[in-house]
């Protein structure tokens, strides 16, 4: 079978660097030969969580169109930034609002931190990976993650030399797992 896949831009922060760097991912895979979807979630329609989980599954067509496109996928990644010691809340709300179990259930991630301090966003890995593994979906172990970011994202929009090729290991692996 072959794989599907989608970017994830884990924050829905207006200009964010996470957006950035799934275009920058996604050129990426580009290169390597796989087209990949982008999920911004910064396009999640503003009242998803009142009008979109819960008692109103499937009543947001916004939403629904996410959910198509995470269904139709086979493996996922996702650019996560660390909010409050952790990933945006945004994520977990979005996780709650898709079809559980069968969204991630048996399907693939690769997960990419970014942060402005000197983690790189490894709690929130960490816990996010846990979910994941919760939801019954493979997490690739090479995790990068990109600490200080404004410092290794030019003004040009690329990447310094070291973090494209944490990013490039990521992608040639993630394409054999």
């Amino acid at each position: 079978m072959e794989s599907t896949y989608a970017i994830i831009s884990s924050t829905n922060r207006k200009g964010a660097m996470s957006y950035r760097l799934a275009l920058i991912y996604q050129d990426l895979m580009s290169h390597a030969g796989i087209e990949a979807q982008l999920i911004d979630l910064e396009q999640l329609p503003p009242d998803f969580v009142f009008t979109a989980l819960y008692d109103n599954s499937k009543k947001n067509q916004i939403f629904n169109e996410f959910q198509r496109v995470i269904t139709a996928s086979t493996k996922f990644v996702f650019i996560v930034p660390e909010y409050n010691g952790s990933f945006p809340g945004v994520l977990k709300a979005f996780i709650d609002g898709l079809e559980y179990p069968s969204s991630f259930r048996n399907k693939k991630a690769a997960l990419v931190g970014i942060s402005s301090g000197n983690q790189g966003s490894a709690l929130a890995l960490s816990h996010l990976a846990d979910i994941f593994n919760y939801l019954g979906m493979h997490v690739f172990a090479q995790k990068p993650r990109l600490m200080r970011i404004e410092n290794n994202l030019l003004p040009t929009g690329a990447l310094t030399e070291q973090y494209l090729g944490y990013l490039k290991r990521q992608v040639e692996g993630f394409l054999e797992f």
